[in-house]
């Protein structure tokens, strides 16, 4: 009988490892783990002969999924193992402001070089190149600014929490006056409007899935419990909800930035036929964003602008909507969502906000004992990101207007623009 159950601990673990991956190599609990449990395996060898096979079975795994761990367990010299360079695939979100209370959203990797972003840069926002900088503002013991050098690496976690990037003039001058009070907003050509709306939604769904993809099921168990704050467990997941957020204001830019009535009736048009084909594409986060931005209240108090939108498009609208509607726990995205064959990519905010009640609203441990029915439950939840990435949709081409976005963060400066292109009667 112990026998028996020692071999169902090392299944277990080695399932375990296999499932996880990659994701477990560089936790330190993990290699104390299975460091003690190598040892073990290693002292009951001599009570039990017969575990020397499930031990090369181990030893296997360990060779595989913690290559350098069993080399130290294994050899009695002490040999230093070199690490080689791992390559970079973490995708990020940068986040470069070009006025006041606007800013670009790339799309790109932890490695990019101040020259690239400021040709990404200069290209959106029609400026020339060479007349730019850009320059990380730090606002720690008053405002100060340094200017990156073309070769800099401008992603880094430091500049998150105590400055920001700034596309600045050469001269160092301040950036862009706040887009309230510019008269450039007239003259400023709507892109979008020349694109086909199945592309624009087609790259959405592709740009969201390279991120969905790269999700491990176990994010949302760290994002939930957060287990160890700012470790990096969840950096997949958190640049997909902040993407869901920026899509959301993105809808409320491009339409409160557009001053000619009849081209923001154009814009409405476009944003409710590329909503429904995201829902099409089975990409239900995208969707969401899209229809939230429609209807927050910047945007919705547009009278004139809603009038003049044709009855099939409200009504195409109104269908739309059902899928956020919150009553009965969100039964209508329950079920559309259901009826969805993988691939397919969910709003991620509702999963985890499911994961959240489960956790909130029951107990870990009841009289020192774990709570197995509530880890069920939550790993239930979880085991959905493994089914929708099942498999993957067909390639398309993606356009920059969606990997590079032109956002309004500032709620009273959306709010001025609405009040501006629609004055209160």
């Amino acid at each position: 009988d112990a026998l028996f159950r020692k071999r169902k601990v090392l299944q277990l673990v080695s399932h375990w490892s296999r499932l996880y991956k990659d994701f477990l190599k560089e936790e330190e609990h993990v290699r104390s783990f299975m460091k003690t449990l190598y040892r073990c395996v290693l002292e009951d060898l001599y009570e039990f002969p017969t575990l020397e096979k499930d031990l090369k079975e181990f030893q296997k795994l360990l060779r595989r999924r913690h290559k350098q761990m069993y080399q130290q367990l294994s050899l009695k010299e002490n040999c230093l193992q070199l690490r080689g360079p791992q390559t970079e695939t973490r995708e990020v979100i940068c986040c470069v402001y070009v006025s006041t209370d606007s800013y670009l959203s790339v799309h790109t990797h932890p490695s990019l070089e101040a020259h690239e972003l400021l040709r990404i840069v200069a290209l959106k926002m029609d400026k020339a190149e060479e007349d730019m900088v850009l320059a990380v503002v730090s606002h720690t013991g008053g405002a100060q600014r340094r200017v990156l050098q073309p070769s800099d690496c401008v992603y880094s976690e430091s500049l998150t929490p105590q400055g920001k990037l700034v596309a600045c003039r050469r001269d160092l001058t301040e950036i862009l006056p706040p887009l309230t009070d510019s008269a450039e907003l007239s003259r400023r050509p709507v892109r979008l409007l020349g694109i086909n709306t199945w592309d624009v939604a087609a790259a959405l769904t592709h740009l969201d899935w390279s991120l969905f993809k790269s999700i491990h099921e176990q994010e949302l168990v760290y994002y939930t419990l957060s287990r160890v704050p700012g470790s990096g467990h969840t950096a997949a997941l958190s640049v997909l909800l902040q993407r869901c957020n920026e899509v959301q204001q993105w809808v409320m830019s491009e339409v409160l930035m557009c001053v000619s009535l009849n081209k923001r009736v154009q814009l409405l048009k476009k944003f409710i036929k590329i909503a429904a084909h995201c829902k099409a594409q089975r990409n239900l986060n995208s969707a969401f964003a899209i229809i939230m931005g429609l209807n927050t209240a910047a945007v919705s108090r547009l009278n004139q602008t809603w009038e003049k939108c044709p009855g099939k498009f409200k009504k195409l609208f109104s269908e739309l909507e059902l899928i956020t509607d919150p009553s009965l726990n969100h039964k209508a995205y329950r079920e559309a969502f259901k009826r969805m064959k993988p691939p397919k990519i969910p709003f991620m905010p509702l999963l985890l906000k499911d994961i959240t009640f489960i956790h909130e609203g029951n107990k870990t441990f009841h009289d020192n004992l774990v709570n197995f029915e509530k880890l069920h439950m939550i790993a239930d939840t979880v085991r959905m990101i493994r089914h929708c990435q099942s498999d993957q949709p067909g390639d398309v081409e993606v356009r920059a207007s969606v990997n590079y976005l032109h956002i309004i963060d500032n709620q009273q400066t959306l709010f001025e623009l609405s009040h501006k292109l629609e004055p209160r009667a």
